[in-house]
């Protein structure tokens, strides 16, 4: 049983990563269903929830449906961060997770998400100094390093945990690499097969079938799996890996008439939290996956993704519905 602090996860738990305007509470609710044990928030910066940005402070909102729950925030800034701490916790989230992995130029430039893998020492004093500023437990994601040539993740993970860190979540992927290429999970099995570590160690980057998650649980010896990619616009992936868990039996994918009660409820939820105008936009990046594979179906493709008012993305779904609405996926 892997467990965050005191919160038992599950023997093998599957995590919502972090993605930037897609882990919001309508889509966090649709993967929990799925089966997701553990999501996070999109990221937060510290300075943005600091200066009550409305889109930093927006992104705090959390629903008791959705525990356990995480708050991610970055930033590389010590009084920042240790402020943001402070309004994070009025929240009321499971986990404060710290983002040491992200590698958009616009962050890292900034010294925070992977930015930070420069500066290790500043990374373990900044873990270690927000640990003791809060009872959560504090969680880290990071990259196996900036580059080929300066990945010390093996180091990076003992001193993080000798600080208090009580899980990491590794993407198999430096900086330099963004998300090219294949994810390497090599690294990631070494740190967990390291002696010192006893905290969970989980696997990110390239979870995109079952099977690979099996990989990771029984070839790498992971303790869970975090989800991103995969999951967009598909939170039964979810339900599917643990299916498969279960039975070594593929899930039949869901139905037509699954997929458009699913986006239609995405949608509705998403205009209840943020409004119409942000509700139809944000949740456009889903609709490709929701609707992949079904041959002809771009005219109605484009209608739900260049809508701006959610009457007509509705339409759009009633009209997808009545033409395939017997569509069977394979």
């Amino acid at each position: 049983m892997a467990k965050i602090g005191d919160i038992e996860v599950g023997e093998f738990p599957l995590l919502l990563a972090p993605m930037e305007d897609v882990s919001d509470p309508p889509f966090r609710a649709l993967c929990k269903e799925q089966g997701a044990d553990v999501v996070y928030t999109e990221f937060i910066s510290s300075e943005g929830l600091i200066r009550d940005a409305a889109k930093s402070v927006m992104k705090l909102d959390i629903y008791e449906k959705e525990r356990p729950v995480g708050i991610q925030i970055f930033g590389a800034n010590l009084e920042s961060m240790l402020e943001s701490v402070e309004i994070v916790e009025k929240s009321g989230p499971d986990i404060i997770d710290i983002n040491f992995g992200c590698p958009v130029k616009k962050v890292v430039s900034k010294g925070a998400g992977a930015g930070i893998l420069k500066d290790i020492d500043l990374m373990v004093s900044l873990t270690e100094a927000m640990v003791k500023h809060t009872n959560l437990p504090i969680t880290v994601k990071t990259r196996l390093g900036w580059d080929q040539d300066s990945i010390k993740i093996l180091e990076v993970a003992e001193r993080l945990q000798d600080v208090g860190c009580k899980a990491i979540s590794i993407h198999g992927r430096t900086r330099a690499q963004m998300y090219k290429g294949e994810a390497d999970w090599q690294p990631i099995a070494d740190v967990k097969n390291n002696p010192r570590m006893h905290i969970p160690v989980f696997g990110n980057g390239d979870v995109d079938t079952p099977q690979k998650a099996v990989k990771m649980r029984d070839e790498f010896g992971l303790d869970g799996a975090m989800i991103g990619r995969a999951s967009i616009g598909y939170p039964w992936f979810f339900r599917e890996v643990k299916h498969y868990f279960e039975t070594g039996e593929l899930l039949d994918p869901p139905t037509m008439i699954e997929r458009l009660e699913a986006a239609r409820r995405h949608l509705q939820m998403a205009i209840d939290w943020k409004g119409d105008k942000l509700g139809v936009f944000e949740t456009r990046r889903h609709y490709t996956n929701y609707f992949k594979g079904i041959p002809h179906f771009k005219e109605h493709r484009m209608k739900m993704v260049t809508s701006d008012e959610a009457k007509d993305v509705f339409k759009a779904f009633d009209e997808a519905e009545k033409e395939f609405g017997d569509f069977q996926f394979s």
